[in-house]
């Protein structure tokens, strides 16, 4: 099998998707897009519009955590454990989309109120899952807005990949090249992780300080390790490192067979044929692939209620059960924490608060793997 070059970003997102589907293709980019924000069938071409200036990650205004202080991110929901006082490792996190525009490709970093309803909704409630092991940084990027015309797509997210791309580099030439770093991203954020994690990461020396690569809310398959993904598995086991957690969380009532249809059809125009994989899926409240379904008192604590501004609601534990079924992760949030889905029983906002005491806790144990082999390696070493 002929591996495909690298691109397009969004290589398995769905395209001319028949309309009982729409809403699936639209969970696949759409995260946390403001609650009054509407989608439109027909806008602009991407190549009429001139894009919005690029962001200068030398300025704190191309970022909402990281180098110039941590933002949002310090928002921890109560019952959360705390911070990292001195973290030694960091995490290179990418929102998800919360970009409303009808009639705009790409957000102008301008957009006070979009940056707001960015760091109120998930910087807070994702970004800071990630700061009980790691110091989080979380660029700004003039990111896609979910229109259709599948070119002009693919355009507005290369153009939102090279800022994140610029991002990572900054990154990289501003911190200590010894320390570890995980990466993270949701949705729209999932799909820049990805193509970074195929385009920088993989191959090079930094594949060797990564923890994991928390890749959410996107579909990637069990047959693109080895095809896309070089020396990089899914992670097995939950203290696993240099490895890839998935998941995409569905209630019990969505369509589990389409969904899954869905992802083999654009496996297949990828890569050109059928490998009989399902999508990745990885559960979180066992991290662990021999055990696909742990019941909700496994459930460390999820974050209640919708994205929205002010700080995460507390944590409530024992509240989500989870299974993996057909490469999805099929979740049974109880009533009372006020999750609502999306049309067709898509959990795609709440892939991370579900989780977000599981997420904490594994980002932390990975962390802990990851130092605990380096010390042993160098232990291991010939004194010179």
């Amino acid at each position: 099998m002929t591996r495909p070059t690298p691109g397009p970003i969004l290589r398995f997102a769905s395209r001319g998707v028949p309309a009982g589907l729409a809403m699936v293709a639209a969970a696949q980019i759409v995260a946390v897009v403001a609650p009054a924000a509407a989608l439109r069938a027909e806008v602009p071409p991407f190549a009429t519009q001139t894009p919005p200036p690029p962001p200068d990650y030398d300025s704190p205004a191309a970022w909402a955590a990281g180098p110039f202080g941590p933002g949002a991110s310090t928002a921890l929901p109560a019952g959360a454990s705390r911070a990292a006082r001195r973290p030694a490792a960091d995490v290179f996190y990418v929102h998800p989309t919360t970009f409303k525009s009808q009639d705009r490709w790409n957000q102008d970093l301008a957009d006070s109120a979009t940056n707001r309803w960015t760091d109120a909704s998930v910087i807070a409630r994702q970004a800071g899952a990630f700061s009980g092991c790691c110091k989080v940084y979380a660029p700004r990027y003039r990111q896609a807005s979910f229109l259709n015309r599948d070119s002009d797509r693919d355009k507005a997210m290369e153009l939102a990949y090279s800022d994140v791309a610029r991002a990572f580099d900054w990154f990289l030439a501003h911190r200590d090249p010894r320390r570890p770093f995980i990466l993270a991203g949701h949705s729209q954020g999932g799909w820049m992780i990805a193509a970074l994690l195929e385009r920088k990461v993989q191959g090079t020396p930094l594949q060797a300080r990564l923890i994991a690569a928390y890749i959410i809310g996107i579909n990637l398959g069990e047959g693109e390790f080895g095809p896309r993904f070089k020396g990089v598995n899914p992670c097995e086991t939950p203290a696993q490192t240099g490895c890839v957690v998935q998941w995409n969380a569905l209630l019990p009532s969505a369509n589990l067979p389409v969904m899954a249809g869905l992802y083999q059809s654009t496996y297949v125009k990828a890569f050109g044929d059928n490998p009989g994989k399902l999508t990745l899926c990885i559960n979180p409240l066992t991290f662990d692939r021999s055990r696909p379904a742990a019941p909700a008192t496994a459930s460390r604590g999820a974050v209640p209620g919708d994205p929205g501004e002010g700080a995460p609601q507390p944590l409530v534990a024992g509240k989500v059960a989870a299974r993996c079924e057909q490469g999805l992760l099929v979740v049974e949030p109880d009533p009372a924490l006020g999750l609502k889905p999306l049309p067709g029983g898509v959990m795609h906002y709440h892939d991370i608060g579900l989780f977000y005491a599981d997420l904490r806790a594994n980002a932390v144990l990975r962390t802990a793997a990851w130092q605990r082999a380096h010390r042993a390696h160098r232990a291991d070493r010939p004194a010179r």
